[in-house]
């Protein structure tokens, strides 16, 4: 097909129903950029997806596969949205990336308006951008990127007080106010692979197979299944390797019970108490889970909104691969934004039989 006949294929009006770009065109949705490309008869410019400006009408509207399809009507390229050029999203991103990449270079957390004069930004405007693209706001990544400079500095058997000087602390005193937060106990103890920590557990059986839970002091440290309880075990063994581990007793075991029934019985739900362990982003997002109530389920884009950073997707999906309380924290109750199940640590079929089970109840 020629190129002229391919323009005129195209040039037709646009119907909701028979092409979905449409309604990506309305929602000025930034992931079409660089899919296809549109232009206006009655402005004599073409566009990109994202473009801001004022929706045309859709009989004068003709959608182009490719950019020079879109050159070849002989239309201007639009001057809000630059079709020809990197979008907006993509200049954002990588002034987002840059402040990432001063954070994290330096021993002490940049300022907002350090970081902002970095990157020819406002003060404000900049801190929304950054909120959006990673889900926290800078002192929060930060904050994160410091408490990964100390775990990785206490694994490495260094010393305390080395570490308290590494990630730019002022004082011991501010370090020690923070660290519990950060590690889940004490820097020694966490620098010892969790000595004298004592973790109970206990191991049960449900439809979904074995599930391990364990508890610090703190309350639920984790909840694993698998299909086989030995490898629950060497889960744990690996998480806690140098803490004390102890057997459940019958006690111990009723909540056990009350972790099963959340699998079994879901409509009757559990209150449990947790013992969380992430970084300031994975928290939010955790929280954000257990909102959503047994027989729903939230896209990743949704999660993204509720926490107030709606370009954060991918970084959504990882805080829910990353969670360690199966059930407890219902990262089962995600999904993609079309419905589909997919992506769950503990499988996909799991998934669907927990929401099968959620939904019957």
């Amino acid at each position: 097909m020629t190129q002229t006949m391919e323009l005129a294929a195209q040039r037709r009006p646009i119907s909701t129903e028979e092409d979905p770009r449409w309604s990506r065109m309305l929602a000025r949705d930034p992931s079409a950029d660089g899919v296809f490309w549109y232009s206006v008869a009655t402005t004599g410019v073409y566009c990109r997806p994202s473009c801001p400006s004022r929706r045309a009408n859709a009989a004068n509207v003709t959608l182009h596969d490719t950019l020079e399809t879109a050159q070849a009507t002989g239309f201007r390229a639009c001057k809000r949205c630059n079709p020809d050029g990197p979008s907006q999203a993509a200049e954002n991103g990588a002034l987002v990336a840059k402040a990432c990449r001063i954070i994290e270079q330096s021993e002490a957390p940049p300022s907002l308006a350090e970081l902002s004069d970095a990157v020819g930004l406002s003060p404000g405007y900049f801190h929304r951008l950054f909120k959006a693209a990673t889900g926290l706001t800078p002192k929060d990544y930060a904050t994160a990127r410091r408490a990964d400079r100390v775990r990785e500095r206490l694994v490495q058997g260094q010393s305390v007080t080395a570490t308290i000087y590494d990630a730019g602390f002022n004082s011991s005193g501010r370090f020690y106010e923070q660290a519990k937060n950060m590690l889940g106990m004490t820097p020694s103890r966490y620098r010892a692979g969790g000595a004298d920590e004592e973790i109970r557990f206990a191991v049960g059986q449900t439809s979904l197979g074995a599930i391990l839970v364990a508890s610090s002091a703190k309350g639920v440290v984790a909840i694993l299944i698998a299909d086989e309880p030995e490898p629950l075990v060497r889960d744990l063994q690996d998480r806690f390797r140098n803490a004390r581990l102890i057997g459940g007793d019958a006690d111990y075991e009723q909540l056990v019970a009350r972790v099963v029934g959340l699998i079994e019985a879901p409509k009757l739900g559990a209150e449990l108490p947790l013992d969380v362990r992430g970084t300031a982003f994975q928290q939010r997002v955790w929280q954000a889970l257990r909102a959503i109530p047994p027989g729903q389920t939230a896209s990743y884009a949704e999660i993204a909104r509720t926490i107030g950073a709606p370009k954060a997707v991918r970084a959504v999906a990882g805080a829910c691969a990353a969670n360690n309380h199966a059930v407890a924290i219902p990262c089962h109750r995600v999904v993609r934004s079309d419905g589909a199940i997919s992506g769950y640590r503990w499988g996909v079929e799991r998934k669907r039989r927990l929401i099968d089970l959620e939904h019957a109840a």
